[in-house]
This record gives C-alpha cells, structure tokens and sequence, in this order.
C-alpha cells in the first residue's frame, strides 16, 4: 500500500502515503516532492521507529546512549500517512489521513501532533478528536501527545476522552556537561555537545557574564538573556559566555544562536526551566546549570580579575536518580472537560534515542563527523509512540480487547513510585498529580494481565457530547445514527463523571457538605472465582465510600457496578484546589488503581 515510487515498502514498512503537502527542502539537502511521503525533517521517522523499530544492536548519537534500540512493540508491521509539513499540518489531512489508516486496517494509530493550547476550542471543533472519535466506532485505538506547553494547568491538548493522552516522563539516564572554573570548582551541567573544547591540552576560556559584554545601548536585562543584538562581538569573542533565563521569549536555541554569531566559544546558561531536558548544541560547546550552580559561576566571575572556564565534554551519566519524574515541558490539565482527568498516563519523552533521517545541519553534526542515523529528542511527541507501542503489545496478546480496554489495563496498571521507591514527582521535586501524570509511567508488562478493565463505550461517548452541551441533532451526525437520542438531564457537565466509564474519576464541582456519588463498571479479565478488595488513598478533609467495597466475580468476561461516593464536610480543612487520590482494587495478585481528582 504504498501510494509513491518514493516510497519503498517492505516487511517492516506495509504502507506510506501523502496528502499534499507543500514542496519543501529536507534537512538533508534533498528536495523534497509534495508528492513523497518521505520525511523529510527526522520526526516521523523518530516516532514511528520508537513505537515499532525493529531491533538493532549498537545504536547511539555520536557515541552516546550506545546500546541495542528497538520499538515498543518490535515485530509490529508500520504504515506511514504524512498529513504535515514545515508549513503545519492541514486539517483536512490530518482527518484524511486518519480515515485512511482505520480504512486500510490498522490497530493503534498514534499521533505526535497537536495544537497549542491556547487554540483549543471545543472537541467537535478539532478535527483530530472527530478523526479519533470514528476511529473508536471501527474498533482502532488512537493514541496523542498532550502537548509541551507544561508545566502550567489548562494546557494538555489532544483530551478528548475517546482519545488517550500521553504526559512524557524522564528516564533513568542524564547527558551532563559539567563547567570547570578557573578556581579548579566543576559545576554540574546538563547538555549534549560535542565541542572539542576541553580538549586543547587542558586550556581555559575568559568567562564573561552577558551585561559585562552588551552591545552600546542594550538593556542589561537584554544582554543578561542573551537577546539578538544585545551582546557586542569585540568582548564576546573567543570567551565563553554566561547568560540567565529569566525571559522565556528567548528560546535555548537562540541563545546559543546568539552567543555563537557573536564569537563566543561557548555557552553557560543559568535556568531552571527546562534544566532536566538536555539541549542537543552539536558542536558549540553549551551548558545549562541551575540557579544554584549559577550563583556560585557568578560569584567566581564578580571575586576573579580574569575569570576563566571550560565547558566539559558531554556524559552520559546511567542509573540516574530520581526517575521517572515529569518532564518540565509536559502539558497538564485538567484538559477542555474536566470532568474527564487528563492527561492520561505517562511515558518516556526526555533525552530519548532513535532513528531519524541523516541530517546535514550543522547544528547537529559535530566537526568531522558524518550524519547520524539516530537522534536524541525530547518531547511529548517522543512518550507518544512508547505508548502507542505498548498498546500494540498489550493488543497483539489480547486481539478481542476494545481499544478502551486497552487504554483501561495500561492506565489501572501504571506505575506511581520512581526508582528510589518514593512518590512520583515533577522536574521541580513537587508531587506529581493526576493533573501531571495522569495514572502515572506506564508498565506494558504488568498491562498484559491488569485483573479488572474499564470498557468505555461509544455510546458512553455520545452521552457525554450530549452532557458536555452539544444539540441532539449534532450528536446525530456525529453518530451517523439518526435514531439517536440524548439521555435525560443533558447538557448538564456535572452528569459527565458517571455517565462515561472511565479508568480515572474527576469531580470538577464538588459542593460542601453535599456528597457527589460517581459509579463505575469493571470487567474481569482475569481468573474466575476472584474477589476484589477496595482501599482508597484520600488526602485529609475529603471522605471517599466505596459501595461495595468487595466485588465478586464468578468468572471471566463478567462485570460488577459499584458507586464511589466523596463528602468533603462543611467546615473541613481542605487544600485549595485539586486534591489527588486513588482507589484502587485487590484480590491479592493484581492491583487495579483508578486515580482521581476532586475539587471544591
């Protein structure tokens, strides 16, 4: 199914097709024809050889992360639809494309695309929930990124509740580039570069803080951020600059743009934001430290008449601890309903290595080097396909299961401690919620038998477009079914929670004194004869009751109601906002956890 002599298909590779899309010049100085679904920028390439790469030993980026790369689900068949290029991403493609790859027969679709967060609308707006929405009807599980407008709330994108929402998370190791100051302190700092540095017979650079090398009429505040135009190039050059990160208008990379089109040998950034995602600098040599770390750099330029430094190669540094922790970029919710908790589940999405096309970008091949085959990239484009991979594990083991029964084993089975033992946190050491990290990181193996699912259905879906506000009449066409009709009550948001069966629970209205009773429906899909237990986590001040407590299943495929009810006491003690907790099903051998997310 291959639509271009382009295109070369092949076991691994069943299918590519294009939509259109613009005539535009490759990374790696091919041209591009709008008639290829070739990539021609190295994401496509990236995602899908992350979901489904076949194995290969000896992988690495230019010596780093050396080892064996493969997919998340390794024997898996791909099929490519190229909906975008630099020019975005038409709509009518992106819904084409999708129509296309439920048409051609494919399980799990995933989609590393979305919209900024300040441009989402409403669902029935968007047209990658409408693709993802029929998708559902065929049986086909869509898999999005929720976005990297993180960390602030109100910015997952793609939350749709027929859709699932991957959040990324770090992984247990860390590319550092240390700076070794001229008083003999090596500062730890976080990059990949492969400036040489460090490795001119030991010599160190002058070091030079940006307001002591602005450009005649630059704002210090300017020249502090590295701003275009704010440095001058006479006392820049040949020195390794330091700039802060206080104006988040002013990217890493063009600040490394700037430094390096001043004369600068290097860069040493001082930031917290961003600092636990590693920037790919290439040759130039660049290091970001914290604010702490920064202080001190500073405090040696101020106490020093000459100040100098080096930035050190760069390192890869395993077993790194904490991990997982949310990556700082990650979008969290609560998403455009939040009767629905969004994001979904976790997965990796920082510092991650695999295949792209060879790039000719000099900002990424290091001197003397040929194109790499294989990138380090980080972003929620990158946890994407890692679920989309595990989906289609867990569904090459259970071929009958619906796509939400697969979203259902992998958010109830999700992992919520680092490999320290201790709770999931963001990049900042904050707990992480469910408004972060949705279930929590992914665990594929413990997916494959999660005991109990949650079989969210279509008209579950159509119920909640009816108390979400949309007219019976829309509702209908989207159905495709005219005899549709809305339930009783719609619209009225506060029904939503009961109405879709949900592997997660979200109370965005809950009135004091006045309990709100939540019911759920779990499948057993694993031994007869079992019993499962209730416990609940609960902060202080909110009350949960589960009723049952106990469920009973006789044997397999059968399935047991209970009702979850939260009381939060007139005059209690609660924390403003969101409070997180979970309740979570045993019978001994499997833990089937549904967080949730209740706010008064």
């Amino acid at each position: 199914m291959c639509v271009s002599a382009m295109c070369r298909c092949r076991r691994k590779l069943i299918g590519a097709r294009y939509y259109g899309v613009q005539p535009e010049s490759a990374s790696n100085g091919s041209s591009a024809a709008a008639g290829s679904p070739r990539d021609t920028v190295g994401h496509g390439t990236h995602t899908a050889s992350t979901a489904a790469g076949a194995v290969v030993a000896g992988a690495d980026y230019y010596g780093l992360a050396r080892g064996a790369a493969k997919g998340g689900a390794p024997a898996s068949r791909v099929a490519v639809y190229r909906a975008c290029s630099l020019g975005g991403c038409p709509e009518s493609a992106v819904l084409k494309a999708m129509d296309d790859a439920v048409g051609d027969g494919v399980d799990v679709v995933s989609i590393s695309v979305g919209m900024a967060s300040a441009f989402q609308g409403d669902f029935l707006g968007d047209t990658i929930a409408l693709g993802a929405f029929h998708a559902h009807q065929r049986g086909v599980l869509v898999v999005c990124s929720g976005g990297n407008d993180g960390p602030n709330p109100y910015t997952v994108v793609n939350s749709a509740p027929w859709i699932l929402t991957v959040a990324a998370s770090s992984i247990d190791r860390s590319f550092q580039s240390g700076v070794a100051l001229g008083d003999g302190a090596v500062v730890k700092g976080v990059a990949i570069n492969f400036s040489n540095q460090s490795l001119t017979g030991g010599r160190q650079y002058p070091l030079v803080f940006g307001p002591q090398a602005a450009a005649q009429y630059a704002p210090v505040a300017e020249a502090s951020n590295c701003y275009p135009g704010s440095l001058d190039a006479e006392k820049v050059a040949g020195k390794i600059v330091v700039c802060v990160g206080t104006d988040p208008m002013v990217s890493r990379r063009v600040k490394k743009l700037v430094a390096e089109g001043s004369g600068a040998v290097g860069l040493v950034l001082i930031d917290d934001a961003e600092k636990d995602v590693p920037f790919v600098a290439g040759g130039f040599a660049f290091s970001q430290v914290g604010t702490d770390a920064g202080a001190q750099i500073l405090e040696y330029i101020n106490a020093t008449k000459n100040p100098t430094a080096v930035i050190l190669p760069t390192e890869a540094v395993s077993d790194f601890t904490p991990a997982p922790v949310v990556a700082s970029f990650s979008a969290r919710g609560p998403g455009l309903s939040e009767s629905i908790l969004k994001p979904d589940l976790m997965a990796p999405g920082v510092s991650i290595l695999a295949a792209t096309i060879p790039s000719a970008d000099s900002d990424e091949v290091p001197p003397g080097k040929k194109p790499s085959a294989y990138a380090i990239k980080s972003g929620t484009s990158m946890a994407c396909p890692h679920v989309a991979g595990a989906a289609a594990f867990v569904k090459s083991a259970h071929a009958g299961w619906t796509p939400s029964m697969i979203r259902s084993a992998l958010m109830t089975t999700a992992v919520t401690t680092d490999n320290l033992g201790k709770p999931l946190a963001s990049s900042t050491g904050a707990a992480a919620t469910g408004h972060d990290m949705g279930a929590g990181e992914m665990s594929p193996l413990r997916a494959l038998s999660p005991g109990l699912v949650f079989d969210t259905t279509t008209q579950d879906y159509l119920d909640f477009l009816c108390y979400y506000g949309y007219k019976e009449q829309l509702v209908r066409k989207i159905a495709g079914d005219a005899r549709f009709s809305c339930p009783a009550g719609a619209p009225s948001p506060d029904l939503i929670a009961s109405a879709v069966n949900y592997p997660s629970i979200s109370l965005p209205r809950l009135q004091r004194g006045k309990p709100a009773t939540v019911a759920r429906t779990a499948m057993n899909v694993g031994p007869s004869n079992a019993t499962y237990v209730a416990t609940v986590e609960a902060p202080p001040g909110l009350t949960v009751r589960v009723s049952p407590d106990r469920l009973v299943f006789s044997r397999r495929w059968t399935t047991a109601r209970y009702e979850v009810s939260f009381h939060v006491a007139a005059g209690a003690t609660v924390s403003k906002g969101y409070a997180h907790g979970a309740l979570t099903w045993s019978d001994g051998a499997h833990s089937v956890r549904t967080p949730f997310a209740v706010n008064d």
